[in-house]
């Protein structure tokens, strides 16, 4: 029985059926049909788990950015102490001016589309293909999506991620819980972001508390708040000042009179 046994290794499969039909079954499994199942359940796992974070972020103040962590890499990799400021505050206690003055510097419809201005972005393309410098016709939508879920380096890639992020928010948020995220995550200075912080840090006051032009000045740097500092305005940004607030008066009071 020994010999015989050794003989015929798959003695033990013949005598159990099941062990017979797993053996074969594995033996017979479709690499291709794994694999494009593995795909299918990490689609459903990434809509699923985006769905589920972006609906939690709709009451929810969202605690830390991907590029305020970016930042403190960065600033820790040349040898720097990490600086962020961050302090989230609701859109009631931040003055209605700031919000008329970004939508007066960077999406005047923003009430207006559903996360897409095709003008500004029609506007963009034809300033390119003519060879000229000009705004990327992203809104206040698509700003509030990149900078919550994902990261500053612009890419086709990105670019994706950012529409299908951008319909999410439209989607699930009312338009004050987009701007209210975007007023309390954007970056507005070195280590500065939202409303808050850059109140206190460049004027020495609560985001509740902050004037006309004060805002403006903040819009007015938004462009490149690395570059632009609302504390120390250079003539360009003093001119661009002016301009916004000449757009404020075209743009609807938000919810309560300005001071």
């Amino acid at each position: 029985m020994l010999g015989l046994n050794c003989l015929n290794p798959n003695r033990s499969l013949v005598a159990n059926p099941f062990l017979l039909s797993s053996h074969w079954s594995l033996m017979t499994v479709n690499p291709f049909k794994m694999f494009w199942r593995i795909v299918r359940w990490a689609v459903l796992l990434f809509f699923a788990s985006t769905v589920l974070v972006t609906l939690i972020y709709r009451w929810v103040p969202v605690p830390l950015t991907p590029l305020m962590v970016i930042r403190c890499m960065q600033q820790m990799g040349r040898g720097e102490v990490p600086r962020l400021k961050h302090d989230w505050v609701p859109l009631s206690e931040i003055s209605p001016a700031l919000p008329r003055a970004v939508m007066s510097s960077e999406d005047q419809r923003f009430m207006l589309h559903n996360g897409f201005d095709t003008k500004a972005i029609g506007y963009a393309l034809r300033q390119r293909l003519n060879g000229e410098q000009g705004g990327g016709g992203s809104t206040i939508s698509q700003q509030t999506a990149k900078n919550v879920f994902l990261w500053p380096t612009s890419s086709w890639v990105r670019k994706g991620f950012e529409v299908y992020f951008t319909v999410l928010i439209e989607l699930l948020w009312s338009k004050e819980r987009i701007m209210e995220v975007y007023l309390n995550s954007i970056e507005m200075g070195d280590g500065i972001y939202g409303a808050e912080a850059v109140a206190q840090e460049n004027f020495h006051c609560s985001a509740s508390e902050l004037s006309r032009k004060s805002c403006a000045m903040i819009a007015a740097s938004l462009p490149a708040p690395l570059r632009f500092n609302s504390a120390e305005p250079t003539p360009y940004m003093r001119s661009r000042q002016r301009w916004i607030l000449h757009q404020m008066k075209h743009i609807k009071p938000w919810k309560k009179a300005e001071d």
